[in-house]
């Protein structure tokens, strides 16, 4: 049997501290984390600084996998870069190995032939950047219809068509490759796959927001299961991220107990 390398995304319990979130991790007997720059009032939005956060994750015997994330990375000018040299230098001093790479999901850029041009220049700045700090770039497709890059195999291409491979790695979001309906997985450019399930039975696939996404359990209704042994089987080893939305989820008291739950659920499937 493969045993499932899992990891913890701060999503999975955001309003706790970042060294009461690494203590949770090692709780479950979890090694890897990601941290977040989206939780107002946590690191890395309150001013933690890197130090501290490296620091934190050397005491309690963590990796961080990755920053999550560099917005709408896909639109790229002054800002943007910017923003991206910030959370490379932050990942840098922070011990963190990768940044999530998250693109625009309004609407807009999504025309073909656009959406490919975009993603390649901005796949052309950020790659000098993150090889001169030794920082993975994890693009992360989202499959909502108004985002400007739901497809895998585009961003795969893009990857390959400029030899990055050792640069930029994919993100396999079990939530995301159920709405994009691709079938295709690129176990062998994978460097992180995202695990939330829905259980909501009356939510189309259409309308599932992040807010829908729970821990995997027996209800789950994107074949979680399924994703993780085909990726296992495929060949990828890395690792696999909690990363639930819901409200309900936050909300949790012993997060710890839920985890393990869903821990189990997965594992007795693989």
């Amino acid at each position: 049997m493969t045993s499932i390398r899992f990891a913890l995304n701060h999503m999975t319990a955001p309003s706790l501290a970042i060294d009461d979130f690494f203590a949770l991790a090692r709780s479950l007997g979890i090694d890897a984390v990601e941290i977040r720059n989206d939780l107002s009032g946590n690191a890395i939005l309150d001013g933690t600084k890197p130090e501290t956060i490296r620091q934190a994750a050397a005491r309690h015997g963590l990796t961080i996998i990755s920053i999550n994330a560099l917005q709408r990375f896909n639109e790229w000018n002054a800002t943007r870069a910017a923003e991206a040299q910030e959370l490379i230098d932050y990942a840098g001093a922070s011990g963190a190995k990768a940044l999530v790479l998250v693109p625009k999901n309004d609407g807009t850029g999504c025309a073909d032939g656009e959406r490919q041009a975009n993603l390649r220049q901005s796949l052309i700045a950020l790659k000098p950047m993150l090889e001169k700090a030794g920082i993975i770039g994890l693009v992360e497709p989202l499959g909502f219809e108004i985002c400007s890059l739901r497809s895998k195999t585009e961003a795969a291409e893009a990857i390959k068509e400029l030899g990055a491979q050792s640069t930029f790695r994919l993100v396999h979001d079990t939530f995301h490759h159920h709405l994009a309906g691709e079938a295709a997985t690129f176990p062998e450019l994978a460097g992180l796959v995202h695990i939330s399930g829905v259980s909501d039975s009356s939510v189309a696939v259409a309308d599932m927001r992040d807010s829908h996404r729970v821990l995997v359990d027996a209800d789950d209704l994107l074949d979680n299961a399924g994703q993780v042994r085909a990726l296992l089987q495929a060949g990828y080893n890395g690792p696999f991220s909690f990363e639930p939305f819901a409200a309900e989820v936050h909300a949790l008291k012993d997060p710890a107990a839920a985890l393990r739950a869903s821990m189990d659920y997965l594992s007795a499937r693989v």
